[in-house]
């Protein structure tokens, strides 16, 4: 068909098998973006989880801001990046932490911040599609009852790829960063509000490296 996009990227309307571990890598300047555009003073003093970690490229930028020592990585499937394999959805409440900054597999998103929430003192910020704000069910469990303090949306697309970082890929989707931030740094602050939609404007140029991306530019 003429005109029809055969791009391998990943597209809003992509389904996962539900035993599927959602392995779609989060590019690194794209969580640096977060910390350039997102609330301030958010990586001072504060540790960091990052429970959905795959391979640790979100980690490895978390720690260049919260330092190496602050930031705490796992996942539920040992991807040979020398994470601690852990369910984060299993057993009970983890410690608390400061902030809980993940990119969550899609289907289970819900209850991962619903956990998160539980469990950082300081906020939560989630790594979604940003038809992730739509919905029937979100706006029952989260929206209507803990929406978040503010939508960061990517002016800019960002490539997402299945088991790999795409550094030269494309997509058809959009992104955005989900922040929920404390009042004051306990539990028991109530989130600040109401929900601000804010953008981020174009910055890949700016905040990609070529460490990002080690061997060669296409390697996972």
């Amino acid at each position: 068909m003429s005109g029809q996009n055969t791009s391998h990227a990943v597209m809003a309307r992509r389904t996962e098998a539900r035993e599927s571990l959602d392995d779609f890598p989060t590019p690194p300047w794209a969580t640096r973006a977060l910390f350039e555009f997102g609330p301030d003073k958010l990586y001072e003093e504060v540790s960091a989880r990052e429970p959905c970690a795959g391979r640790g490229h979100m980690v490895r930028v978390l720690e260049e801001y919260f330092g190496a020592d602050l930031v705490e990585g796992s996942d539920i499937h040992d991807y040979g990046a020398g994470l601690p394999v852990r369910d984060y959805l299993a057993g009970p409440v983890p410690p608390p932490v400061g902030w809980t900054i993940t990119n969550p597999p899609f289907r289970l998103a819900e209850q991962v911040v619903a956990r998160a929430l539980e469990s950082s003192r300081r906020g939560v910020a989630i790594f979604a599609r940003t038809s992730f704000l739509e919905g029937i069910g979100r706006w029952q469990h989260i929206w209507s009852v803990t929406p978040p303090t503010e939508v960061l949306q990517f002016a800019e697309r960002v490539p997402i790829h299945k088991g790999r970082l795409a550094p030269n890929g494309s997509t058809a989707t959009a992104y955005c960063w989900i922040v929920w931030v404390r009042e004051r740094p306990s539990l028991s602050s109530p989130l600040r509000g109401p929900t601000e939609l804010r953008w981020i404007a174009p910055c890949r140029k700016e905040l990609e490296r070529e460490t990002d991306y080690p061997g060669t530019k296409e390697q996972s």
